[in-house]
């Protein structure tokens, strides 16, 4: 029985890599460097997106006034139990928040936390001219995009 437990686990497991590194292998697009465009005057931002496993993406958000550091996220993409995540760590929180992956098309994904305070959903979405992420939750709605640089 202990074999057959076992046996049952990595199966599970290797189904579960398999769902997380074809999703996100429809990600490609994200991967790489991106410019903020609707900024204040003054400031700029960026967010970077990097593969780092089959599992696994890293992001990072920053944000600056002139030369100073007004703002960074720490973001992932990762599987966990059995689903995706996009992973936001960001300074409002004092832990880790998880946004469920609930869409994914080759062009977009969609993430939802409905027990967060906001946002409770976070979109991306391919662009002709680049990137589109809008956050949203209790009739709010910010977007922001982005152009590729490299």
């Amino acid at each position: 029985m202990k074999h057959v437990l076992i046996t049952l686990s990595v199966l599970l497991f290797m189904c579960i890599s398999a769902y997380a590194q074809k999703t996100l292998n429809q990600l490609r697009w994200l991967e790489g460097t991106w410019s903020r465009t609707n900024v204040k005057p003054g400031r700029s931002a960026q967010e970077y997106w990097t593969k780092i496993s089959d599992t696994e993406w890293r992001g990072l958000g920053v944000t600056l006034n002139g030369s100073d550091t007004v703002f960074v996220e720490k973001l992932k993409l990762v599987a966990k139990d059995g689903s995706l995540y996009y992973v936001a760590d960001v300074p409002e929180n004092n832990q880790l928040v998880y946004f469920k992956m609930t869409e994914v098309t080759d062009q977009s994904f969609v993430c939802e936390n409905p027990q967060h305070d906001f946002p409770k959903r976070i979109a991306y979405a391919r662009t002709n001219n680049g990137l589109k992420a809008t956050i949203s939750g209790d009739g709010r709605s910010i977007d922001y995009f982005f152009e590729r640089r490299e």
